[in-house]
């Protein structure tokens, strides 16, 4: 059985509606490193050969390049026909969170894959950086005054010039959001954030449906190892009891949940076998007794503006923008 899609809004004649795969490849692994790029790319091109079509990166994940190259290779061997049959996701990151410097960022990234558009460009963090840094704790000299208006006008400008099919944004609450659908004159087409059985952003699920977002969901099996703590996902029991009663993994289970939320999903692994596992979520449903089992669990969010700032940073962000719900 094939990847399901799902048609996005689109507010622009020229660039048209375009369809999002509900399960994607995400390239942004914990602690990227040169050695990893090889099995990254390897990984991709298994993952295109299985049906995989939506592919997810970001300027601050250094993975841009690897993915253009494995993409080259997939039409160089003829596994895909045309670019057109892809659907890429990447972001601006937050050091390039200004008016000025958005249509620069996305030709960057642009180059990094050796295409000529992105399917969809996203505001990576709600919050604009002095310089290049990627890895937390970011420091309070770091940080500058984020104008989201002006950032969003930068990015209507991407998919005025066709750089971008579609814009959006990542790690927004329902308030943030909000705020910027009063003045977007493009509103955004989806919205990126941590979304499982154990967080499983209720309110902002109901507040983009009213508004024809789209939910996309990262962290579905719970997080990588870079966030602190447990995994809340992979070690509940209830998920556990329900994998075990269909015959299912628990991944498999979580990512079935998210997709009967609506919303599509980011899946993150170099292993073969749960490439194509993860693929394996389409063809069986839960039960309405399992679903109301995974209702109940307890929430926790894991990725936070917070968690990414030192100490004296994370004293001086504003309340609305760390809202948690559930």
């Amino acid at each position: 059985m094939g990847i399901p899609e799902v048609v996005l809004s689109s507010t622009s004649p020229a660039t048209g509606a375009r369809a999002i795969s509900v399960l994607a490849m995400g390239t942004g692994l914990a602690h990227f490193t040169t050695e990893q790029r090889p099995a990254t790319k390897h990984a991709i091109l298994r993952a295109i050969e299985l049906g995989y079509r939506h592919f997810d990166t970001a300027a601050s994940y250094q993975s841009e390049d690897v993915l253009g190259e494995a993409i080259a290779e997939a039409l160089q061997a003829s596994v895909i026909h045309s670019r057109a049959e892809l659907f890429i996701t990447s972001k601006i990151w937050c050091a390039d969170a200004h008016r000025d410097l958005v249509v620069p960022a996305i030709r960057e990234s642009l180059r990094n894959l050796k295409l000529d558009y992105l399917d969809l460009y996203l505001i990576h963090w709600p919050m604009r950086l002095k310089a290049e840094k990627f890895d937390p704790p970011i420091e309070s000299h770091h940080i500058l005054p984020f104008d989201l208006k002006s950032v969003w006008e930068g990015m209507e400008e991407c998919q005025r010039l066709g750089l971008a099919k579609h814009i959006g944004v990542s790690n927004f609450t329902t308030w943030k959001l909000a705020e910027l659908l009063q003045y977007a004159k493009v509103p955004p087409a989806a919205v990126q954030v941590e979304m499982n059985p154990t967080w499983q952003q209720r309110k902002l699920r109901e507040f983009c449906k009213e508004k024809g977002v789209h939910v996309v969901a990262y962290s579905p099996l719970g997080g990588q190892e870079m966030f602190m703590g447990k995994n809340l996902v992979m070690e509940s029991q209830v998920l556990k009891d329900i994998a075990k009663a269909k015959g299912k993994t628990v991944a498999q289970v979580s990512l079935r949940w998210v997709y009967e939320q609506g919303a599509s999903m980011i899946v993150k692994t170099l292993n073969k076998d749960r490439i194509e596992e993860n693929m394996k979520i389409f063809d069986w449903e839960l039960s309405e007794e399992d679903k109301h089992k995974i209702s109940q669990l307890p929430q926790c969010k894991r990725v936070t503006l917070r968690s990414m700032l030192s100490a004296e940073a994370a004293s001086m962000l504003a309340d609305e923008d760390e809202v948690v719900e559930e």
